[in-house]
């Protein structure tokens, strides 16, 4: 309790109104003999909730709380003083690798004990990142990394005030990633109306390890609980960046984006606006969802303790706590690289405590946390997940059968039905984009690929990102109080994670000053206002000078009835070969010539039929299970 006091006491000097209530055993040392992350959950989300509701009471004007930084850009947060780095340059301070939690193993994280008379620490140092694991493709090497690594990152402009916030979850199949990009390039884009925090969390086995033993012993879903507990950290501590910790947008890019369509579910979707407001989603991964004592999470669970050298019965959670850490970065690494291709071993579970069901039943069940969405995903997000070895229908049903390993052959059967192509692959192409509305289509042609493998290519894409993102957006409609947009990233090979150079930066030759300036203000509008909607300038591309009416001016929600996506692309400019990590070439385009195309498309009809093959992975989807 004396935590409790010290910080209600710190947040009430800064001008925030707390009582004891608010921070209480999340933020402590305690540890409850019942199931640990349901007590963690529910007294997180309890404290969360009388902050909320009492900074609700204190309007954001001159009469009442003022967010803002300090002159000398130090943050005290109760356990430690943290110090910014002004960049005149760019008008953005920036604190690097700020300690928002500790955590033992498997354990939840919790807020350091408070340091009254804290030293200041030079906040311009990335910190070390999570125990990192590349996919299932061969080839990759181990890094060793740091266990102890839950620490974010500040950019807020110069001097701000009440800003909006935006919370990045980086990406990496749960497995893989840091927080070290650079969010000054979005910020200046977007006038400098709202400030970004980007946040690490435990990855891999370190995250996601999940058996029977883990849940009664520890907590699985722990890197889901670290972000969370970000979330709240942002609440609690955003005011002193200058940001408004009512108005928080949290985004995530893959894994990152299926970390933000989680905690929009999280305790089957009862918490509102309490952590966020908005959410921006990016190519939302969701490869399977198994329950925490499923086989599959259990058996890569007794994998991860045989090759960290613990026994397969027992007391085998003490073991692999009582291993140092490298010889588990090696069992993470071990384990991932025995997975099929283009996976990782360790995944977010079903938990019971913070995750209650599958993500596609409480989608469509329309159980979701937030008031708004912005939800993207790429044209072609297939082939880093997709051995590139597929010619015939025969080797596509082969790998289906690994892809989906839960599925009988009839289900099998269904996916080739309900994604028909008889093309054999044709290695020597043509391969080209296709435009969406006519013509050839996802299921057979692509920048990339033609055939088999592009049907494969496809269904990989369709079932993992794509129809996730058409469900997410599904489960804001029916309620005036919450809106989705939707949109597809077009631009030529818009391959995965392609789009991250867009938004934020550096941009990429393929991507104009036009495009890139108009997709940065597609994401600040949301932020900012909650609607993406821009200019027809902006839309039709600003050097052109062209204010003629734009149809995204005037952004249409997504509705189920008809629904509608905004297709981002461009047209024109010199074209040029860009090799891939496939070992082949695909076409794109670059200045001079390079104009916007950005045009709103029926959802349903778009790619030869995108929404009945969604509606048909949705029938399918708690077989997946997903």
């Amino acid at each position: 309790m004396a935590l409790v006091r010290y910080l209600a006491a710190h947040l009430a000097a800064a001008g925030l109104i707390v009582t004891g209530a608010v921070l209480a055993s999340p933020f402590s040392n305690a540890v409850h003999d019942a199931d640990i992350a349901t007590d963690f959950v529910s007294e997180l989300t309890q404290n969360i909730t009388a902050f909320h509701q009492e900074h609700q009471q204190l309007p954001l004007h001159k009469h009442a709380l003022v967010c803002s930084q300090s002159s000398s850009l130090t943050v005290d947060v109760g356990y430690a003083k943290y110090q910014g780095r002004q960049n005149s340059a760019t008008g953005v301070n920036v604190w690097k690798g700020i300690r928002y939690a500790t955590a033992a193993r498997w354990q939840p994280p919790r807020l350091p004990p408070p340091h009254p008379n804290a030293p200041i620490t030079q906040a311009t140092k990335q910190s070390a990142q999570c125990p990192n694991s590349s996919p299932s493709v061969g080839g990759s090497s181990q890094i060793e990394d740091d266990e102890d690594c839950l620490f974010l990152n500040v950019y807020a402009p110069a001097k701000a005030q009440n800003l909006p916030a935006l919370v990045w979850i980086h990406g990496g199949g749960y497995g893989l990633g840091n927080n070290v990009q650079d969010m000054t390039e979005i910020i200046n884009a977007n006038n400098q109306g709202f400030l970004v925090v980007s946040i690490q969390y435990r990855l891999g086995a370190f995250g996601f390890l999940a058996s029977q033993e883990v849940k009664n012993k520890g907590v699985v879903n722990a890197g889901l609980l670290d972000q969370a507990f970000a979330l709240a950290w942002v609440k609690l501590f955003i005011c002193k960046f200058g940001g408004n910790p009512l108005a928080v947008t949290i985004a995530g890019e893959s894994a990152g984006a299926g970390s933000v369509m989680y905690h929009n579910l999280a305790v089957n979707g009862t918490l509102g606006p309490l952590l966020f407001d908005k959410s921006i989603v990016n190519s939302p991964y969701l490869p399977f969802q198994y329950n925490y004592n499923d086989a599959i999470p259990t058996s890569r669970y007794y994998a991860f303790a045989q090759a960290a050298g613990c026994p397969s019965s027992g007391d085998v959670f003490a073991c692999l706590q009582s291993k140092d850490s490298a010889t588990l970065q090696q069992a993470n690494y071990v384990v991932t690289n025995q997975a099929p291709h283009g996976y990782w071993a360790f995944y977010p579970v079903t938990d019971h405590a913070y995750i209650m069901s599958l993500a596609s039943q409480q989608l469509a069940d329309k159980q979701v946390n937030g008031m708004k969405l912005l939800v993207g995903f790429n044209a072609n997000e297939g082939p880093l997940f997709v051995p590139n070895n597929i010619d015939t229908e025969s080797q596509l049903a082969e790998w289906l059968k690994v892809e989906f390993p839960k599925l009988s052959a009839t289900q099998i059967n269904s996916i080739l039905t309900a994604n028909p192509n008889s093309n054999p692959t044709n290695r020597a192409g043509p391969f080209f984009e296709t435009n969406g509305l006519s013509g050839a289509n996802a299921l057979n042609m692509s920048g990339g690929a033609n055939g088999q493998q592009q049907r494969g290519y496809n269904i990989y894409a369709e079932a993992t990102f794509v129809c996730p993102a058409y469900w997410f957006a599904s489960a804001f409609t029916g309620s005036s109080a919450k809106k989705a947009y939707t949109y597809q990233y077009s631009v030529p090979f818009a391959r995965h994670g392609t789009d991250i150079a867009g938004y934020f930066g550096p941009q990429t030759e393929n991507q104009s000053n036009d495009f890139v300036l108009a997709f940065r203000r597609i994401w600040g509008n949301f932020i900012i206002t909650g609607n993406p909607s821009i200019t027809s300038l902006l839309a039709n591309g600003q050097s052109t000078g062209t204010t003629s009416a734009h149809p995204v001016a005037a952004w249409p929600a997504w509705t189920e009835s008809a629904p509608k996506l905004v297709n981002l692309n461009e047209t024109g400019g010199v074209q040029y070969q860009a090799p891939t990590q496939w070992g082949f070439n695909v076409t794109q385009f670059k200045d001079p010539g390079l104009e916007n195309a950005i045009a709103i498309v029926d959802a349903n009809s778009w790619e030869g039929g995108r929404g009945q093959r969604c509606a048909f992975w949705k029938q399918l989807a708690p077989s997946i299970p997903a």
